[in-house]
Order: structure tokens, then sequence, then C-alpha cells
């Protein structure tokens, strides 16, 4: 199989998910949609993995490139085809399919706990996912209405759509299910992300979120090993 990935930033790449995809045999193109590259012909790729950013989506003046994404991803899931978001993948579906993101009342920047919904307890992509789990969050946007076709898989205190399906062919994640041992300390050397987490966390707020996301490493990617295996099974 081969799969298409947008990125938003060269440090918010599919990290641990590149390992699992080597290991399976799937090759990807990584399109760097902030460094001008071009949205390839959708021809000959088994899904679209998009991953994270510093941006938000409403914030088109400054990333013209969203508008083009933005249609790609309203094409690509209308037509059925397997995708996969993560952070700022997870909010694109939603705007590119109907519903509505705005900032977050209360920002989620941390290893904090993600329980499943009803739904999420049932839909094939958390299959022997537990009901609930910890999760790296690094977010001070959110869906705040889901698309008309949409569906809540996941929630927490502060965010009612933690994880989302459209349809039985697109799956997102607002949580960072992907990271690897060096995520949190090249995520922190973005500005944009630096200056949430001192705001959250305060001063020494990287060493805790260091300390926080490598405790529960093994735990994370567990739970990345299970919803990969999902979503190729899907696709398969």
């Amino acid at each position: 199989m081969h799969f298409l990935v947008f990125q938003h930033i060269a440090c918010e790449h599919p990290a641990i998910f590149r390992e699992f995809m080597r290991r399976d045999k799937i090759t990807w193109d990584a399109i760097a949609l902030d460094e001008g590259e071009e949205i390839p012909d959708f021809d000959g790729y088994d899904a679209l993995l998009v991953m994270g950013g510093p941006m938000d989506v409403w914030q088109k003046e400054d990333n013209p490139w969203l508008i083009q994404e933005l249609a790609a991803i309203k094409k690509w899931v209308s037509e059925g085809r397997p995708y996969l978001g993560f952070c700022l993948g997870h909010q694109l579906l939603a705007e590119a399919m109907g519903g509505k993101v705005g900032p977050s009342k209360t920002p989620e920047i941390g290893v904090l706990p993600v329980t499943l919904t009803d739904s999420g307890l049932s839909h094939w992509f958390f299959k022997g996912v537990a009901p609930t789990l910890h999760a790296l969050q690094w977010h001070s946007a959110e869906v705040t209405q889901l698309p008309a076709r949409g569906v809540s898989l996941a929630s927490s205190s502060a965010c009612a759509v933690n994880a989302m399906a459209y349809g039985d062919n697109a799956v997102a994640v607002q949580f960072h299910v992907e990271i690897m041992e060096n995520t949190v300390r090249e995520w922190g050397e973005i500005p944009e992300y630096a200056a949430a987490l001192d705001q959250a966390l305060g001063k020494g707020g990287m060493k805790t979120m260091i300390q926080s996301a490598d405790d529960r490493m093994i735990e994370f990617n567990a739970v990345s090993q299970t919803i990969y295996d999902n979503f190729v099974a899907k696709i398969q």
C-alpha cells in the first residue's frame, strides 16, 4: 500500500507510525504544505494521514495553503477514502466536512485522561483500546461542532470531541498517539507550543511534560500500535 501524508511543520511527522509502516512495507509520500509543496493527484494512494501543526484552521490569511488542503480533504473523504487525522488533522477533518472549530475554553496541555464514548467503545478504530486511556495533549483549539455525519468517539472533561469518526472511512484524534521518545523535546522548540506550555504548566513545565510523557511512553506506543493496526486492517 501507498499512503499520502500532509505535514504542516517538519517536526510533526508520523513519528512511530513511520516504524509501523516500514514494518508492513507501506510506502508513503510526505507533502510539506507549509513549505509550499503541491498536493498531488490522489491516484495511487490508499490512505491519507494528516498531521498536527502550530497554526489554527481559521488562520487562512497567514497560511493560504489551508484553503487548498481543506478542499483536498473534503474531496478525499467524500469519495470514501481512508483518512486518519492527528490534532490539527482532526480539526481539519471536522472543518472540511461542515463542522466548526474554535479556541478551547480550557486548553489541554499535558498527559491527561481521555474516555471513549459509547460510540467509541463499539467503533472499529478503538477495538482493543481500554475505555479510559492517558494521552499526550497539546492543543488550544478544538472541534466545537461536529459535521452532520460526524460522531464523537472519545471525550475528556475539557474537550467533548477528543476523537471522531466521519462516515465509516474517516477517523481522527485530537490527542497525540504518534509520539516517540524525542517528540516532546522537539515540539518544545516551537515558539507557539512553548508559549502554550509555559502558560498551562508554568515555569519548569517542559521538564514536567517530558517526564510525564516518558512515564507513559510504553502505554502510548501500545495504543498507537493498536489503532494503527485497526486502521490498516480496515483498508485491507
